[in-house]
Order: structure tokens, then C-alpha cells, then sequence
């Protein structure tokens, strides 16, 4: 074989080598993304479970003692043990990275529902969770107006002065600090009536002194809206919707439908108008009685053609924002929805929902299920 064949031979060899070598390395390099990519995954949802309340809807009391000499590692066990944090580590991270100190040793009695700064201040302050001096509820599909309304009438906070907090524009950018992941520029949209509508969560609230000011109320409700919109994240993601989307939709949802199998009917409706091209409008009754800021037994026809960017008779997509306050269903439906060919509903005068494909059923359904009364207006 002559000096040119082997440099030849040789050559090849080196490119098949060096072929070979980019391949194992692209290899090596899709397998590291996938293996962060899971890697990062699994760790969010860890941190995001630790720093969940172990279960908000349960305000049973339970009684742990913090001995004298106690450290933020053994405190985060006996918190874990008694079932009151999910994590102990997650606990003292937090602990460390809020640098907060000082914990107070004794007798305490807490509940399963208290968010992790609720915790942390009741071992600071030493001040025993026993029973709450009074609790608001705040109904599922309430808007800031009617919040308002509850707080004048359960506490020392003039309807006024809460209104006041939800137009200050100081205030709420300073929420957005607190709140970075919840509230985004979204709600600062022109048309958005109130930046925080749809935000504060709907459910019963212990209060543990008599007159609680409007910033610690919020506070409180925004725990826990930030706390039930982090379990549904991915599923926003995997959806391409962002927070403010979400709970826009969500809100609708509350306001629609009752039952959990309705409103992801509902939601099934609402994505399959949003995602037609062109994109039909929601056409949704509530958004018009918010569009008008007034209460009506119904909506009428001479209702629907009021023009607001809320109204979704007269403006397509999604109204600038939330129209009211969610329960975790309805945020659940928005974001997985039931999947069907379906584009109309009517609800009966019983309150049972009719699904149609085509406008032609829908007419039919409205007929057979909810004829017009004598009272409304043609």
C-alpha cells in the first residue's frame, strides 16, 4: 500500500472518530437537558408543597411544645412531626432566608390552615393560636365592591377606605413587590377596573385581634390566592394562558356554573370559542352585568350591546381581567378544561346546563329549556 493510501485510510478513521465523538456529545449534552429539565421540575413542585399550608381548609388546633434552648432545626421538626409544616427543611430555608429570629419557646396552639408567615409570627410574637376572636367569609364570586361591603359590616375598615387602598396606585405597586409571581403588569392594564378584582381568594378568614387594617386583610387573602394559583401553574403553562388569564377565565367560570362537572363543560365552551379563527366571542352574561356596574335580576337584550371592554357580547377574547373572586374548581376547569366539539350553552330556569355544536341546536335548546318569560324584553 503506498504513503497516499495510508494517509487516506488514516484520514477517514480520524473523521469517522470525530463523527463519532459529536455524537456521543450531542448525546451526552440532550441527556444533561433532560435530566435538569426533570431535575428542575421535581424541585419546584418540592418547594412549592413545603411552602404550602399542610391543608387550608383545616382549622382543627393542635398543640405542640417548643422546649427552652430550641434552635430553627429542631423547631422545624416538632412543626413537621406535629404535622403542622410539609417540609422541616423547606421551613428552615425559608427561616434562614427571611432572617428571622427570636423564636419564643412555650405552649402553642395552631392549625393546619396557617400559612408559613402566619407561623413564624406566632413564634416570634409568642402569641398562642386559639380560637379567633371573630372570621369573615368572603363568598365564592364576590368583586372588590361587594368585599368592601362585607369588611364595613364584620370589621372597623370603612367601605370607603378599602376602596381607597384598591385605586391606590402606590399601594398595589407595592403588592406587586411582595407578590412578584401573583401579580404582574397584567393588572395594570388600562381597562382593568380594579388591579386586584379577582385576587383576593374567597373562602372563611380567622381573625385573632379585633381590628385587623385593610393591609393585613389583603395580605392575608393574597397568601392565599398565591398559594392556590402556584398548585395549577404547570397546567397554565401547558396551556400557553398566563396568571391573569387564568383567573379572568376562572372567574367567569364561578359565575356561570355551580357544579364542578359544569364548569369544565363551561370551560370546554369558552376555550373552543377562544381558540376558533376568527375567535368568537364568549358572549357570557356575567361579564355584562359587570360591564354595567349594576345589579339586574337579568340580562336583557337591550343590556348586551353596552359598550365596555368587559362586556364579551360586544368585545372578543377575554375581558381586561377578573370579574370576581374564584374557588379553586373554577380555576381548576379553566385551566383543564373538557374536551368536546361544543360551542353553546344555555342554562335552564332550574339551573341545568344545555350543550350544542351548532347555533341551530342552541336555538332549539333555548326554545325546549328556557323560553323567554313575558317579563323580558325581546
Amino acid at each position: 500500500m503506498s504513503p497516499s493510501n495510508d494517509y487516506n485510510s488514516i484520514k477517514q478513521e480520524r473523521a469517522k472518530e470525530a463523527g463519532m465523538v459529536r455524537k456521543v456529545v450531542l448525546i451526552v449534552i440532550l441527556v444533561a437537558l433532560i435530566v435538569f429539565g426533570i431535575a428542575g421540575y421535581f424541585i419546584y413542585n418540592y418547594v412549592s408543597e413545603g411552602l404550602s399550608p399542610v391543608d387550608p381548609e383545616d382549622d382543627e388546633l393542635v398543640e405542640v411544645e417548643i422546649p427552652m434552648g430550641s434552635n430553627v432545626g429542631d423547631i422545624a421538626e416538632i412543626l413537621e412531626e406535629n404535622d403542622l409544616i410539609n417540609n422541616a427543611t423547606i421551613f428552615q430555608t425559608y427561616v434562614t432566608f427571611k432572617n428571622e429570629s427570636d423564636f419564643q419557646a412555650g405552649d402553642y396552639t395552631m392549625s393546619r390552615s396557617l400559612e408559613l408567615d402566619e407561623i413564624i409570627e406566632t413564634l416570634k410574637t409568642g402569641r398562642i393560636m386559639l380560637e379567633p376572636l371573630f372570621s369573615i367569609t368572603i363568598p365564592e364570586g364576590s368583586n372588590i365592591e361587594r368585599i368592601a361591603e362585607i369588611l364595613a359590616n364584620e370589621t372597623s375598615i370603612e367601605e370607603d377606605e378599602f376602596m381607597e387602598y384598591m385605586t391606590d396606585d402606590e399601594y398595589i405597586e407595592s403588592l406587586m413587590e411582595d407578590y412578584p409571581g401573583l401579580l404582574t403588569e397584567d393588572i395594570l392594564q388600562e381597562d382593568v377596573r380594579y388591579p386586584l378584582e379577582g385576587y383576593l381568594y374567597a373562602i372563611t378568614y380567622d381573625f385573632h385581634e379585633e381590628d385587623p387594617s385593610v393591609e393585613e386583610v389583603v395580605d392575608k387573602m393574597l397568601q392565599h390566592t398565591q398559594n392556590r394559583v402556584y398548585d395549577y401553574i404547570n397546567a397554565m403553562d401547558a396551556r400557553g394562558m398566563t396568571i391573569h388569564e387564568s383567573l379572568t377565565l376562572a372567574s367567569i367560570i364561578e359565575l356561570e356554573a355551580v357544579g364542578e362537572e359544569d364548569r369544565l363543560m363551561i370551560s370546554g365552551v369558552f376555550h373552543n370559542r377562544l381558540n376558533r379563527e376568527p375567535t368568537m366571542p364568549l358572549q357570557t352574561d356575567p361579564t355584562v352585568l359587570y360591564a354595567m356596574g349594576e345589579h339586574h335580576q337579568r340580562v336583557l337584550y337591550e343590556h348586551l350591546e353596552y359598550d365596555n371592554p368587559y362586556n364579551t357580547y360586544e368585545y372578543t377574547g377575554l375581558p381586561p381581567g377578573p370579574i370576581a373572586s374564584f374557588h379553586e374548581s373554577a380555576l381548576k376547569a379553566a385551566v383543564n378544561p373538557e374536551y368536546h366539539d361544543y360551542l353553546y350553552f344555555v342554562a335552564s330556569y332550574e339551573g341545568e346546563n344545555y350543550f350544542a355544536e351548532t347555533y341551530e341546536q342552541h336555538q332549539q335548546n333555548i326554545e325546549e329549556h328556557r323560553p323567554p318569560r313575558e317579563d323580558e324584553e325581546e
